[in-house]
């Protein structure tokens, strides 16, 4: 009883709405009832989608580099930037790195490291090159980029399954 109730006044209020047209201007000019250039469209199953072709080139922004950020706000803001990637691979490949060699870099390795995660390059790159999947470009292939690969070698075995704690 309580269920056919429940469905009959679910019907009741998603009737309206299942059923609800609306009318709009189609692209060719030629409508549903062919009067004024307007098309039915039902639960807007029917509304045309609008795909815009890419252009050839598009510019990848640079990263605004910081020559005169001290060295320990510089590796403060490269531990913030390895755990939030966007990608949880990285994430997890990037922070663990970060927590076990980061503090031992000198400025020049440093440096390295923020030009590589924060450089012209996509998160899937990263992962690639670390992972050995696709060839290092020569710009990028660096110290860093070797202990980086070695990290991901993980040759100890080590269990990396959460980022380290802060």
């Amino acid at each position: 009883m309580l269920r056919q109730l429940i469905t009959t006044v679910g019907q009741r209020t998603l009737t309206p709405l299942l059923a609800r047209t609306q009318r709009f201007s189609a692209a060719t000019g030629a409508g549903g009832d062919g009067k004024d250039g307007k098309q039915d469209v039902v639960n807007h199953a029917d509304v045309p989608i609008i795909d815009y072709e890419d252009p050839d080139y598009l510019p990848l922004p640079e990263y605004p580099f910081r020559p005169d950020e001290p060295l320990d706000v510089k590796k403060q803001r490269l531990v913030y930037q390895s755990r939030k990637r966007g990608m949880l691979e990285n994430d997890l490949l990037l922070s663990t790195f970060v927590a076990k060699h980061l503090k031992g870099l000198n400025a020049e390795l440093t440096d390295q490291y923020d030009r590589l995660i924060n450089g012209v390059t996509n998160d899937w790159d990263i992962y690639y090159w670390a992972t050995e999947n696709k060839p290092t470009p020569p710009e990028y292939q660096n110290e860093i980029m070797n202990m980086l690969k070695e990290h991901v070698a993980n040759a100890q075995r080590e269990k990396r399954l959460r980022q380290p704690n802060l």
